[in-house]
């Protein structure tokens, strides 16, 4: 691992080793009962889930860009936002990502890649009008921390069992009522067998989404953490925190359920209006939490401790 100015968090990091130990273990479990089940399952569910891993690991930042349709920016085309970069990048003497700007009304960020080598980090227009330069330092620093201690990678990889899981429970549950049942009636071991196989990929989707979530929501913490400490501006954080997420009641339903499948990469989540039961299932911590964090570390800074 590179080396950096970022604070390091060996929490993070325990947590990202068992998450990753945990998530492999269901994984060999997965295959397994499709072998098991049924053969040709077994095969089509492995193949998948190596097509997913390989597309997420190296084509990870592509995907993301084009998916928020983002597109890399020039220092000649946004002097001020590749300055903040290279501030951040001279504080924590980490090497400096592409830079990319969305062109949406959500205020939001997120950062994704492999490596440090091979990472992008992207803004929102949206995120650029509504905050104030010092702001705009403290979210890049946090989603440039995501790089330096690797958890966006992490994530990234983690998250390909879920996606797989879930488009074979999706496509048997469909396969199911539209085909398999009605053709074969009176074949009982054709349903119990797509019975089962809905099943496996159902737990280890649940598994895999519970999982991820927990490391989601400890990552944030220790981004909002190391930018504070880099910075030295705990409260520039925790005013853009503050900002965004009173912006986000303002922004269209529309608008925020088309960001709403990226809130594990984000700055902030896009929530829509009337959404309810998110302690127990968000990517990110609650605002509360986040900012008694912020306010703790001011208290220190200005103790010098």
């Amino acid at each position: 691992m590179v080396r950096t100015r970022y604070a390091p968090d060996r929490g993070l990091t325990s947590r990202m080793l068992v998450t990753m130990f945990l998530l492999g273990l269901v994984y060999v479990v997965f295959v397994t009962a499709f072998f098991v089940i049924a053969p040709s399952w077994g095969l089509i569910a492995l193949v998948i889930a190596v097509v997913f891993l390989l597309a997420q690991y190296f084509f990870s930042d592509r995907l993301a860009l084009y998916a928020m349709h983002g597109r890399e920016v020039s220092p000649a085309e946004m002097p001020e936002l590749h300055g903040v970069v290279d501030r951040i990048c001279a504080m924590s003497d980490t090497p400096k990502p592409r830079v990319a700007v969305a062109d949406t009304d959500v205020p939001n960020a997120f950062a994704t890649g492999r490596d440090q080598r091979r990472a992008v980090v992207c803004v929102t227009t949206g995120l650029l009008r509504r905050l104030d330069p010092v702001e705009l330092e403290g979210v890049l620093a946090h989603e440039m921390s995501h790089i330096a201690h690797r958890d966006v990678a992490v994530m990234t990889i983690a998250s390909f069992l879920g996606v797989c899981a879930g488009l074979i429970t999706r496509f048997g549950l469909e396969w199911g009522l539209w085909g398999g049942f009605r053709q074969r009636n009176g074949d009982q071991n054709t349903g119990l067998v797509l019975l089962a196989v809905i099943a496996v990929s159902a737990v280890a989707y649940a598994v895999s989404f519970l999982l991820t979530r927990a490391l989601s929501r400890y990552r944030e913490l220790s981004a909002d953490r190391a930018a504070a400490l880099l910075t030295g501006r705990p409260s520039a954080l925790a005013g853009a925190l503050t900002k965004i997420s009173g912006e986000m009641a303002r922004i269209p339903n529309r608008d925020l359920r088309a960001a709403e499948p990226f809130n594990a990469f984000f700055f902030a989540p896009a929530f829509t209006k009337g959404f309810s039961v998110s302690s127990l299932f968000s990517t990110h911590p609650p605002l509360e939490r986040r900012l008694a964090q912020l306010r703790e570390i001011s208290g220190r800074l200005s103790r010098g401790a």
